[in-house]
């Protein structure tokens, strides 16, 4: 008897909530399954904004301490340059005909990505299921997570 061929598993640990982090695990995660692999989503400690009905349209980029920015610290503390940074990513995104988060999430989801939030996030920042984006799966554990994505290439953003 053949060995069965074994599904390739991509799962990947979203941690962080700005604009600018949100984009990497989608846009790997989009692009795994326009190839046919499975991927499992757990969204984590700020990463759950990313997530959060009351959040997911109104995630900012923030310049201070962030290198990649190409700024003096003490410029973005200024007020308005996180507002400013982040107009100037939506509109970036938008030359490139990138989706904003909240429908990403829902093509993603369409597609076959199964979406999950940390059990322990969402209880630390008082967060229920219907706190969170449809597309949201289930609310899991870590090591629940860790069960169900066992043998996956693994990726922590």
């Amino acid at each position: 008897m053949a060995e069965e061929e074994k599904t390739r598993t991509l799962a990947i640990i979203c941690s962080k909530g700005s604009l600018d982090m949100a984009y990497p695990g989608l846009v790997l995660a989009n692009a795994a399954r326009m190839l046919g692999i499975e991927v499992k989503l757990f969204f984590t400690f700020w990463g759950m904004d990313i997530i959060t009905k009351s959040k997911v349209d109104h995630l900012k980029v923030t310049p201070v301490g962030n290198p990649a920015m190409h700024m003096p610290n003490l410029v973005g503390v200024i007020p308005g340059t996180t507002d400013l940074a982040t107009a100037m990513m939506k509109k970036s995104l938008d030359k490139i005909d990138m989706p904003p988060v909240s429908e990403f999430l829902e093509m993603i989801h369409d597609a076959g990505a199964e979406i999950y939030a940390c059990r322990m996030a969402a209880d630390m920042m008082n967060l229920n299921r219907k706190d969170l984006v449809n597309e949201v799966d289930d609310i899991v554990g870590a090591m629940e997570f860790l069960e169900m994505t066992e043998g996956a290439q693994m990726l922590f953003i």
